[in-house]
């Protein structure tokens, strides 16, 4: 994997970009989150960034590296594909870098991710059902316009958003496993480059919708397979096809991996609020549903959830809080039986 994933020395370098541009996230144990889980629980709020994200960490030290390089006065954009999150990173680093970008997202994308974007100064293009489709639009886009396209997973990417797993894991070094939402892989191989880097222990686990496998598959059956996605709130994780790259990093580097439901990241998002009163969007609660899901296996342990992104559309938000909670959801289904 030492061709795959940055170095020690290269995670501090990336550092440099990072802190340039933004403070360090902070680190919480919240009392009510630890009754909840049985356990204790260390909450890193990559919410607290720039943009709400961790991607923004991965967008500074990728375009500063392509600011740097010596055709970088030939390129005439950058342009690249995104949910959201990823768009916002390539938006606030390019804009300080003074480079013009452009992203694709599907039709139907978040209004409010889209607004956010398109707040940076980015040119944003609407095309596809699913990620996969916009991914295909901007390579195409990149050739016919010469622009240089960001992918959603490189060696820069990783050594921004190592930066973040560095500071939870020196905070906390003895933490004995780590939960991560994956989307296109960045977040899991940074956290696995942190590991590496800073020789510790901790088991990571990653986490995918249970409406997007694709990941979760590939893992158990050692190969890469594709799979439809169907999540309505976990746009963060709509991966209907894994990545080469961090695919290889994670089936060497990852413990196990986990899908959760629609309906369990709802009430992970519900709890982050009512616990902590933070705001979770789906793909940023994954790490909290997974725990929640094996919590029963955890006792004893010091675990690590990542928030790891906030940006989620106030209709979507304001439906989740007014749900059940799932005790009351299971009581009132126990109720049913015992009247039919």
């Amino acid at each position: 994997m030492n061709d795959l994933l940055p170095t020690h020395v290269e995670i501090e370098q990336a550092a440099k970009a990072v802190y340039a541009a933004m403070p360090a996230t902070p680190q919480y144990s919240w009392p009510l989150l630890n009754v909840a889980l049985g356990t204790e629980a260390w909450v890193k709020h990559e919410n607290h960034t720039p943009t709400g994200a961790f991607k923004i960490r991965g967008g500074l030290v990728y375009l500063q590296t392509l600011a740097q390089l010596p055709q970088a006065r030939r390129v005439r954009g950058v342009i690249s594909a995104t949910r959201g999150n990823h768009g916002q990173s390539v938006g606030f680093a390019a804009r300080r870098y003074g480079i013009a970008a452009t992203i694709v997202v599907p039709e139907g994308n978040s209004k409010e991710k889209n607004a956010a974007m398109q707040a940076l100064s980015v040119e944003l293009i609407e095309h596809g059902t699913e990620f996969q489709e916009s991914r295909e639009y901007a390579a195409m886009l990149a050739e016919r316009d010469a622009l240089h396209m960001i992918p959603s997973f490189h060696r820069d990417l990783v050594a921004g958003v190592s930066t973040y797993w560095m500071e939870l894991l020196r905070a906390q070094p003895d933490l004995d496993v780590l939960f991560v939402p994956i989307g296109q892989g960045s977040g899991i191989c940074a956290a696995a480059a942190a590991r590496r880097a800073l020789n510790v222990r901790t088991r990571i686990i990653g986490v995918v919708s249970a409406h997007a496998q694709a990941y979760k598959l590939s893992f158990e059956n050692r190969s890469k397979i594709e799979s439809p996605v169907s999540t309505l709130i976990a746009d963060g994780m709509a991966c209907r096809v894994p990545d080469d790259a961090s695919l290889a990093v994670i089936l060497d580097q990852v413990d196990e991996v986990i899908a959760v439901s629609d309906d369990e990241v709802a009430d992970a998002m519900k709890l982050y609020f009512t616990a902590t009163h933070n705001v979770a969007e789906g793909a940023g609660a994954a790490a909290l549903a997974a725990a929640m899901q094996i919590r029963h296996r955890l006792q004893g342990q010091r675990i690590g959830l990542t928030l790891s992104g906030g940006n989620v559309d106030h209709d979507m938000f304001a439906q989740i809080l007014c749900r059940p909670d799932a005790e009351e959801q299971q009581q009132t289904l126990a109720d049913n039986r015992r009247v039919a």
